[in-house]
């Protein structure tokens, strides 16, 4: 048993029902102008099913700060569906494209636009205008937030990391020598960006109380870990056959000496399965669940459990549309 209906049949986080999820998040109804971003990502960038989008957008019913002003919650969750936009045209210039002077100038964008320089050398001008035009997008939106100015230099550094964690995935795999599971699970967990997430929440959110940021971005922290676990278990196989080495399972059977990068996909998959590598993420997602739920965090600006539960959730879209996103 491989792939998709290896999860489907397992237990533990990878229960659930998969139909159910897919079926909801093909239900979903994205926002007018998502549908023509979505659209024009396809023309400038390169086609990305629109499900992408909607499962995206579908889910931050999940995991939005729980703070956020129900008047305000779509809004907020439009905001960051365009953000997520950028991040992803940003993740395939970096993973997809290897293109390394179109994302230096496209990173640019949110902390040094002045420098940007669209005549560099070897820049895909038309991607990066649309990398401009997404940016743009999400600034307007964000400075009409009622705290923008108060959360602004907090959210461009978490975007700055989440930029240099693209940045090392991409360094990685042009210098697979290089692959360390200590780096993986120290730059990995930033490209889901769950602090620039959160971050937007807050622009929306007055009422939320400045004492309590530090345990906030405390268990940010803890929940990213499990985010990236997620999208680990459930994408290395495709990456490989893409020639992407950065997922954590695989870095750990790089480690393992369980494969080796000059192993074609089929062999090194097998092998990984035979060594129950996945298996060992799995079991640790699990037990980073609990402990977030049984962890004592001082925040009670919102329900701290309903936001840990809400990976759970997260966990069970990864799995249910492996393969589709």
């Amino acid at each position: 048993m491989s792939g998709r209906a290896a999860y489907q049949q397992s237990g533990g986080i990878l229960g659930g029902n998969h139909a159910e999820c897919i079926e909801t998040v093909r239900k979903t109804e994205l926002p007018q102008c998502v549908v023509e971003l979505s659209d024009e990502y396809d023309r400038r960038v390169g086609d990305r099913d629109r499900f992408l989008w909607k499962w995206i957008h579908n889910l931050f019913d999940a995991f939005t700060l729980p703070c956020v002003p129900s008047a305000d919650l779509e809004e907020v969750k439009t905001t960051k569906t365009v953000f997520t936009m950028y991040i992803t045209v940003l993740d395939d210039l970096a993973d997809h494209f290897g293109d390394e002077e179109t994302f230096e100038q496209a990173r640019r964008l949110p902390h040094a636009p002045e420098s940007v320089r669209y005549d560099a050398p070897g820049v895909d001008t038309d991607i990066l205008r649309f990398a401009e035009k997404l940016w743009t997008r999400v600034k307007d939106r964000l400075t009409d937030a009622p705290c923008y100015e108060a959360r602004r230099d907090v959210f461009q550094f978490d975007v700055r990391q989440a930029l240099n964690a693209m940045d090392y995935a991409r360094v990685l795999n042009d210098n697979r020598e290089i692959a360390n599971l200590a780096e993986s699970r120290h730059h990995g967990p930033f490209n889901m960006v769950m602090f620039p997430y959160a971050g937007i929440d807050l622009m929306w959110t007055p009422d939320f109380d400045e004492t309590e940021l530090g345990q906030l971005r405390s268990l940010l922290m803890d929940l990213q870990k499990m985010a990236r676990i997620g999208n680990w278990v459930t994408t290395w196989e495709r990456e490989l056959y893409e020639d992407d080495y950065t997922a954590g399972v695989v870095v750990e059977a790089l480690e393992r000496d369980i494969v080796t990068t000059d192993d074609d996909p089929e062999r090194a998959i097998a092998a990984i399965r035979e060594n129950g590598v996945a298996d060992r993420f799995e079991e640790e997602w699990e037990s980073r669940y609990r402990d977030a739920l049984g962890e004592r965090y001082d925040i009670e600006s919102f329900d701290v459990a309903r936001l840990v539960r809400g990976m759970r959730t997260v966990m069970e879209h990864h799995v249910a549309s492996y393969g589709q996103k």
